[in-house]
């Protein structure tokens, strides 16, 4: 197991993607404290984690509260990984120019707001322990510019930038910090809500997505999950300080398109 010994913290373990990472945690044997403002969904999530066989812990706390979140570090103790999976309330599918302020605002300052709490919370206790791995998430704007987004690109391009520099501080005390830009996955819930509830139209807009990877699909949240198992593990014990895309080419090429190549026609 990547990560057996290993004690994990995850902030918004009640939601799909965080709850996706989290039964990965546990499945490679890391003891995972499960937190989020709903204790009923960070429950569900538990019990899934239980049924496999693995053990975890539940505690309602509030990522953007700075004393609630050191609390519970001082309840758990030793902490080797720290994950952040807290929604931003972003609102997209707007142009700039036409969205309100808070709209634009909110997600910038839930971002870093939570980021810099949990982060510099886990930093303090790692510092102590000389090591540990801090793991931070955002998608396809952190890397390219992306129309409709409202301030969830500035929001990703910022968490991604406080990854970088608080690697350059951490470094010395043996404690690594790397970011996970997702491509958005369909099988998320708030993907399959969207799909559930929109038709055609936002089944449209995912195929969309879809053709601007170079891949042609987008990365499940399986296929998330397993890069932050990786990252967490001493298999990448010398990677600290960067993103690692996982978009599936679409940072690298947006609308990226096979060419008709005439002598492949008819091959």
């Amino acid at each position: 197991m990547l990560l057996a010994g290993k004690t994990a913290v995850v902030y918004g373990a009640g939601g799909s993607l965080g709850g996706a990472v989290a039964a990965a945690f546990a499945k490679e044997g890391a003891f995972v404290h499960l937190t989020g403002r709903n204790l009923d969904s960070v429950e569900r999530t538990a019990d899934l984690i239980r049924k496999s066989g693995s053990r975890c812990h539940t505690a309602v706390v509030d990522a953007l509260d700075a004393g609630a979140v050191a609390r519970h570090l001082e309840e758990t103790g030793r902490v080797d990984i720290s994950f952040n999976a807290v929604g931003w309330e972003d609102r997209q599918d707007q142009p700039l120019v036409e969205m309100a302020p808070e709209d634009f605002l909110r997600p910038l300052r839930r971002a870093m707001e939570t980021e810099f709490l949990t982060c510099t919370a886990a930093a303090r206790a790692m510092m102590k322990q000389r090591s540990g791995v801090i793991l931070t998430l955002t998608a396809t704007p952190g890397g390219i510019g992306y129309p409709h987004v409202g301030g969830f690109g500035p929001a990703c391009c910022a968490v991604e930038s406080l990854t970088r520099n608080l690697a350059s501080e951490l470094g010395p005390y043996g404690v690594r910090v790397v970011n996970i830009r997702s491509g958005g996955s369909p099988d998320s819930r708030v993907f399959r809500e969207a799909l559930e509830n929109g038709g055609d139209l936002v089944a449209g807009f995912v195929q969309k997505i879809e053709s601007d990877t170079m891949l042609k699909k987008m990365p499940l949240m399986e296929d998330i999950a397993q890069a932050a198992v990786f990252l967490a593990s001493d298999n990448a014990s010398k990677i600290t300080g960067v993103t690692l895309d996982v978009t599936c080419g679409t940072t690298a090429a947006l609308n990226y398109a096979i060419p008709k190549i005439p002598f492949l026609q008819n091959a």
